[in-house]
């Protein structure tokens, strides 16, 4: 049998996860008998029976879920391989990077739009994001195919400027437009005055001309070169209706002051120099709304030390943080910001770690202890060897993760952003539409021409351009000022959705410390020379159980034996040689797998609901300790909490049926998934997917990496310096479980604001437009001047960023839920 093997590029996969709805989507087809996708190459490698592939229907499934391919196809026939015809190739890269870089010129939409077009065409590149509420872009590319300057270069030879090695200044934006504002003001307010008090006689029409024509060349050329490189682009944006507009304007008046349009024609130089300002005045008033969404991942940068204080050969120094390198030794005094994240290798202190877990009770330090950079000690000398600085560092890696999520474009904005794409030639024919119009029902030219113009004018992209990335971006930076990082704005619109949720219960809903509370004989043994055994042959093992179990006999002062040959079987136990005899401890299936006679197992009531560690010696069962796990402080309340919300939970473990029906039951939870091995969670989750639910999986990020991956949300609970390395969209920081009910109500009400802005952005130009085109002139007398036109239209824009500002109330409630 020949079997065929197809590589698909696959450009868009950020994350494991990626690569799970990648797989699933591909192996639905009948035609693919296996699908093997990497991350890591970008590319998906399909085996089939047949060499004729729905490439075109594969193609369309996986754009609609947000990914991008072409494809080859080669036939292969063991022992050989015989190429077929290639549909398009691609060459293969074992690493892809990220780059960030801010981005000045775009006024809209369609501009962010163009540079996305143009850095996607660019080989090499996997994805491209561009943010215009940040002024930002994002790239992923094959570093052995493109360099950051080709990428640079793309962006501006399309017009725009890439700015290396900076972040965006949006203060900067907002100066630049109060500049501009005063300048169309300078000129646009004596055009006004002198149009209703001629002080200059005949002479008072030139004056206004010449005002007229400073403001057009000075804070209304931007619009011209901006409009000129959207044309050369061969799209159009925002700022093409506005040079339409205020040349419209400002030409008619021109040709109508030196007598070209014949005696009487009408001179309003007044429409294009209030339009610039209109328009420019709402400009300023959004770059300074954008600068407020996007300031509080500045302020947690600002949170950071300057200096620190090193210890060298017994010296104490004073120098930038710069200079401080892994290893170092950085003295900390109480009420100083600790410098650099690090361990402690000397000295005991509380340290408020509030500004990375949202906690504000301080946390006790001592030698061995992790310490993160900007955190702050309380009490205490603490002497710090620095293990990560700059980049490395846990709330740089933190503040990347917000913004690779601000970056980030979830479904909801591709609608608005195909109908930018169309929105300018639409709105510059209903232009001319309405200037026929009007002049077929008998108006004359002049109420035509600025009806045409205002209809240009009042149209505005803008608002849908910025309804999403605005909302995500405070949505993101409120999650992170209350310790929930959302990883992809993709997630906030997500999880909004959930219908189930998955909770491993070690660790999780339980405090993962077990105490041990009976250890039963069933053999010659007593029971501390069996916990001596068990003891010894645990240590061996990171698992809580055995941990517990160490823990019991030191707490007991019995003498541990030393255990050699230790063989560690996932999920279920350890086996191993103790003073010269074969130890078997861990799950009744490890013993019975070894052949242990099970038939003097005591009364099954005993321990009933525990957790049971079985101990063999020599093949022969000997006894079993009982342990209990203890529940975390209001896991119940996190229980009903998500109920309310339509979200049912379920207990996953790989504890026995008993032990998980019994904390369900303390919880309320109905549904448990028991004597769940590690590797059996990615199939759970699976499970109730293919039941039709959006499923999130709640776990510790590490051992719970695979079902977090394949989840649609996967919630990762930790803390401290592995935050930054957890494999779940949503990274719960302080580990805090209400952070959960946060995370999902913080993501209703950004996915509820991002509504409300395309809402009213569609609202806006469904009403503006009709109103700017006359049609309700003949019943009620309403039209729009194309100068107040320009002041909607800016408006528009400012009303979206406004709105998306508000969610920041909803951080208060959110912090004091549960509390």
């Amino acid at each position: 049998m020949i079997t065929y093997r197809t590589t698909l590029p696959v450009k868009g996969m950020k994350c494991q996860k990626c690569v799970a709805r990648v797989t699933a989507l591909l192996t639905e087809f009948p035609e693919i008998d296996e699908a093997k996708v990497s991350l890591a190459a970008g590319e998906a490698e399909i085996l089939t029976s047949t060499a004729l592939l729905p490439h075109a229907e594969i193609a369309a499934r996986l754009s609609a879920a947000g990914f991008e391919t072409t494809a080859t196809v080669e036939a292969e026939a063991n022992p050989s391989i015989a190429a077929a015809a290639p549909v398009a190739a691609t060459a293969p890269s074992e690493n892809a990077t990220e780059l960030r870089f801010p981005v000045g010129g775009m006024h809209c939409a369609s501009c962010a739009a163009t540079i996305e077009r143009r850095v996607g065409a660019v080989a090499g590149v996997e994805a491209v994001a561009v943010n215009l509420a940040g002024n930002f872009a994002q790239v992923r590319y094959r570093p052995e195919r493109v360099t950051p300057e080709a990428i640079y270069a793309a962006v501006d030879q399309a017009g725009f400027k890439a700015i290396r090695g900076a972040e965006p200044d949006l203060a900067e934006d907002a100066r630049k437009e109060l500049r501009l504002v005063a300048i169309a003001a300078a000129g646009a307010v004596p055009i006004m005055l002198l149009m209703y008090f001629p002080l200059f006689g005949d002479t008072t029409l030139y004056l206004n001309a010449v005002l007229a024509s400073i403001v057009q060349f000075t804070a209304g050329l931007g619009f011209y070169g901006s409009a000129w490189k959207s044309l050369r682009n061969h799209s159009a944006n925002m700022d093409v209706l506005v040079a339409l507009g205020i040349s419209a304007a400002y030409g008619y008046s021109l040709l109508a002051l030196f007598g070209l349009l014949g005696t009487g024609a009408t001179v309003f130089f007044e429409t294009s120099a209030m339009l610039i300002l209109f328009i420019r005045f709402g400009k300023l008033l959004e770059s300074r709304a954008k600068g407020r969404a996007s300031a509080a991942l500045k302020k947690i940068l600002q949170l950071q030390a300057d200096s620190a204080l090193l210890v060298k050969d017994g010296k104490e120094q004073q120098v930038p943080i710069a200079a401080v390198v892994p290893g170092d030794l950085v003295l900390v005094k109480p009420g100083e910001k600790i410098p650099v994240d690090g361990e402690v290798v000397d000295g005991r202190a509380a340290v408020d770690e509030s500004m990375i877990s949202g906690e504000a009770v301080p946390v006790a330090k001592e030698p061995g202890s992790a310490v993160i950079g900007a955190t702050v000690n309380r009490s205490g000398r603490l002497m710090i060897r620095a293990t990560h600085v700059g980049e490395a560092a846990v709330l740089a890696q933190i503040v990347r993760m917000v913004e690779t999520a601000q970056g980030d474009k979830p479904p909801i904005q591709r609608l608005a952003d195909r109908i930018s794409n169309v929105f300018v030639p639409i709105v510059i024919a209903l232009s001319l539409l309405t200037f026929c119009g009007w002049l077929v029902v008998g108006k004359e030219f002049l109420f035509a021409f600025q009806m045409a113009v205002a209809v240009v004018v009042v149209a505005c992209p803008c608002a849908l351009g910025l309804a999403t990335p605005t909302a995500i971006m405070v949505g993101s930076s409120v999650g992170l000022e209350l310790g929930i990082l959302f990883k992809k704005a993709t997630v906030l619109e997500q999880i909004s959705g959930l219908q189930t949720l998955l909770f491993d219960k070690t660790g999780t809903l339980t405090k993962g410390r077990f105490n041990v509370e009976q250890v039963i004989s069933c053999g010659e043994m007593e029971e501390r020379e069996l916990l001596a055994f068990a003891a010894s042959l645990e240590s061996a093992s990171t698992h809580p159980l055995a941990q517990s179990i160490v823990e019991k006999a030191a707490a007991l002062q019995i003498p541990v034996p030393t255990s050699g040959d230790i063989v560690e079987t996932g999920g279920h136990g350890l086996s191993g040689t103790t003073a010269g005899r074969r130890v078997l401890c861990g799950s009744q299936k490890l013993l019975s797998d070894h052949g242990v006679d099970l038939s003097l197992l005591p009364n099954p009531d005993v321990c009933r609901g525990n957790s049971l560690i079985f101990i063999a010696i020599d093949d022969k069962l000997q006894g079993i300790v009982c342990l209990a796990d203890e529940i975390k402080d209001n896991a119940g309340k996190v229980v009903s909490g998500l109920r309310q919300l339509g979200i049912e939970p379920v207990l996953v473990t790989g504890d026995r049926q008993e032990v998980a029906e019994r904390v369900a039951a303390q919880l309320g939870i109905s549904l448990v998934e028991a004597e769940v091995l590690p590797e059996q969670k990615l199939a759970v989750v699976k499970k109730y997917q293919q039941l039709g639910q959006r499923v999130g999986m709640v776990g510790d990020g590490i051992n719970d990496a695979p079902a977090l991956a394949q989840a649609d949300i996967g919630i990762a609970i930790g803390s401290g310096t592995d935050v930054a390395k957890e494999t779940g969209d949503l990274v719960l920081v302080g580990g805090d479980l209400f952070d959960i009910e946060r995370g999902i109500l913080l993501g209703k009400k950004t996915l509820w604001k991002i509504k409300q802005n395309l809402f009213w952005a569609f609202f806006y130009n469904l009403l503006g437009i009709p109103l700017a085109a006359g049609l309700f002139f003949p019943w009620f007398g309403l039209y729009l001047k194309p100068e107040y036109a320009g002041l909607a239209m800016a408006f528009s824009s400012v009303s979206v960023v406004t709105n998306s500002l508000l969610l920041r109330r909803s951080k208060q409630t959110l912090a004091q839920l549960g509390r």
